[in-house]
């Protein structure tokens, strides 16, 4: 498995590739929260809060991680190696499982550098150091945790097909749908309790209960089943090949 993940990463920041999608991700990020004015804009707040990152970032990674994960496999199929890689004495779960890591390291390396946004917000409030910071390190942690889902959504879907643009796509249709599609789904319901019990079958719920800064062992264990199954899934499918 080490050898699996080792190889992706090195093969992510060969090229310039990596450092584009990585260096897209967080300059949207600094002009959504600093420069544009709009209700996410933090000096147009007039509050010392980085609420603004945690409705933006959702969004982000809806493109970020289908763009980190949609090679894993499709790559490996386009250019043959795939036949190489089986041949290897690793199992198809340890190759899932360093595919998997490795795009989910690199979702979080391209995250901790918003922690500046933290750092600057807290420097300029009056007086410095109020703000909430149980409410940052709780969302922090709700978005660590939703890239653990969107890179296995990420990685299943490559396992779908040979084509990286397919593989993107589908991850960000699926991703969407996990994210609000539950919430959509229970608008159509009456009753209050079906309503909740369909919402918290999607991402949005957990996601929002970790933005209150109270890490709930149920959200840990929606995140960690729901991304357990989704590369469950994809170990299957590449059994099938």
């Amino acid at each position: 498995m080490f050898s699996v993940y080792k190889k992706e990463l090195s093969g992510f920041f060969s090229n310039a590739t990596g450092y584009i999608i990585i260096g897209i991700f967080l300059t949207l990020t600094g002009l959504l929260l600093w420069i544009i004015p709009g209700q996410y804009n933090i000096p147009d707040s007039g509050y010392a809060n980085v609420d603004g990152l945690f409705y933006v970032t959702p969004w982000l990674f809806l493109f970020l991680c289908p763009a980190i994960s949609m090679r894993a496999f499709s790559e490996e199929k386009q250019t043959g190696t795939w036949e190489l890689l089986i041949t290897k004495p690793i199992s198809k779960w340890g190759i899932v499982a360093g595919k998997y890591l490795a795009g989910w390291t690199l979702v979080i390396l391209a995250l901790l550098p918003t922690i500046i946004n933290y750092l600057v917000v807290s420097y300029l409030a009056e007086p410095a150091g109020n703000v909430d910071s149980g409410a940052f390190w709780g969302s922090f942690a709700g978005l660590i945790f939703l890239a653990t889902v969107y890179i296995a959504i990420g990685t299943f879907s490559s396992a779908l097909t040979n084509n990286q643009i397919i593989s993107f796509v589908l991850a960000v249709v699926i991703s969407f749908f996990m994210l609000y599609g539950f919430e959509i789904t229970g608008s159509f319901f009456k009753s209050g309790s079906s309503v909740e019990i369909i919402e918290n079958l999607g991402i949005n719920a957990h996601y929002k209960s970790m933005s209150r800064g109270v890490i709930d062992s149920r959200d840990v264990g929606y995140f960690v089943i729901v991304s357990f199954i989704f590369l469950i899934a994809t170990e299957r499918k590449i059994s099938k090949n």
